[in-house]
């Protein structure tokens, strides 16, 4: 056990918990309308009070015990013969899976993005549950816990690279995503504008500072290549969100506040997985071409497609962990195969989970909420408060 290790581990691990809660409940919050930002930080708390429960329960067993290629059983369950002395690597096995959970938190709440001021709250929680469960803590196990993905899996002994979650958490979040936003249905009005747009960037520069946790730790060890995948990780943030801007003047005339904080995101989400593989020119390159891939992907998926993927995390987090992915062998560090072939097939998995969770969830509890109450907000209807009193 090395005392710089987990000293590192730590703070990373409530980095990336602050990526959740405030940063993300925040940078959602302020994009949807002001009757309906309550339940946005409702859901986002919430998820990630459950998945904490559940990824103790079954979800750290699932991705990192030792089953086999496909999953990892049940011998970890309950953090079963796991003390403050048990290792993993360098740092106290309590605190990878308390890394780990912060990981298996976010992912599920990058979806919220997808299904907000329609969404039946009593399909969060059963959703976001179970797909955590059936759908990304197998695919963690696949990539980082020895599954067939990784190292010595179907691809040989490269494997799969993915750093820090560009398939793992956005491919997978984003195609979830899509996937609700499609059988949802699209909302009844969609064109009224973020009613916070101070939220969004208070919410957008939470997660960046938080993303150095979650790429820096990574590396789980307190060295240069923490120091370099955290480098890597602001020069992507940085180029994305100049290049969003300048998209956005070029097309529109103007460059927006929200629109160069979302291109911040995009280039968060697209250095992940390579931010342990690439150098700070490639990671310019990445996030200089990001602003614009993702911006266009918005335009593709909200403008040709007319699909309701509300606050847009396919277009950013779904393409840009997609574009990431792709990158890590455009520069040499991975394998065309390995990297296409495992984002095919978690890809694929991903589409097949989700559509099958929707639909057994349909016969529990209804996925949207009636006409009236989208009419309202959800703030007042599903929670019985109100974010801001306009009468005092």
């Amino acid at each position: 056990m090395n005392g710089a290790d987990t000293a590192w581990i730590i703070v990373a691990t409530a980095l990336v918990l602050f990526m959740t809660l405030p940063g993300l409940a925040l940078f959602y919050g302020g994009l949807v309308r002001a009757r309906n930002v309550l339940s946005v930080f409702m859901q986002c708390y919430a998820i990630a009070c459950l998945m904490s429960i559940l990824w103790f329960a079954f979800g750290y067993s699932i991705a990192f015990g030792e089953g086999g290629a496909i999953w990892g059983g049940t011998g970890k369950m309950f953090l079963s013969g796991i003390t403050a002395d048990t290792v993993a690597g360098t740092i106290p096995e309590v605190l990878f899976f308390a890394f780990q959970m912060t990981f298996a938190i976010i992912t599920p709440a990058l979806i919220v993005g997808a299904y907000v001021e329609r969404v039946n709250f009593g399909f969060v929680l059963l959703f976001s549950g179970l797909w955590m469960l059936f759908c990304y803590a197998l695919v963690a196990h696949w990539v980082w816990g020895g599954g067939f993905l990784s190292d010595g899996g179907i691809f040989g002994d490269t494997g799969v690279k993915d750093f820090a979650g560009g398939i793992v958490v956005h491919e997978t979040a984003g195609i979830a995503a899509l996937v609700v936003a499609v059988m949802l249905g699209a909302r009844k009005n969609r064109t009224t504008p973020p009613h916070n747009p101070g939220y969004v960037m208070i919410g957008a520069a939470m997660l960046w500072v938080g993303w150095f946790g979650f790429n820096g730790g990574s590396q789980l060890a307190a060295d240069g290549g923490a120091a370099m995948a955290l480098t890597v990780t602001h020069i992507s943030a940085a180029a994305a969100s100049l290049t969003w801007a300048l998209w956005e003047r070029i097309k529109f005339g103007k460059a927006s506040l929200v629109g160069m904080v979302t291109g911040t995101i995009a280039g968060l989400a697209s250095i992940t997985p390579a931010s342990g593989f690439v150098g700070p020119v490639e990671a310019l390159i990445i996030g200089a071409v990001a602003g614009i891939l993702c911006q266009e992907a918005v335009n593709m998926i909200r403008e040709k497609l007319k699909i309701d993927d509300t606050l847009d995390v396919f277009a950013v987090h779904g393409v840009g962990g997609i574009f990431g992915s792709i990158m890590i062998a455009a520069f040499g560090a991975g394998s065309w195969a390995a990297q296409l072939g495992s984002l095919a097939i978690v890809g694929i998995f991903t589409l097949i989970v989700t559509v099958v969770l929707i639909k057994l969830i349909s016969l529990v509890t209804p996925l949207r909420v009636d006409a009236e109450t989208e009419v309202n907000g959800l703030d007042l209807s599903s929670h019985g408060e109100r974010a801001y009193d306009l009468t005092s």
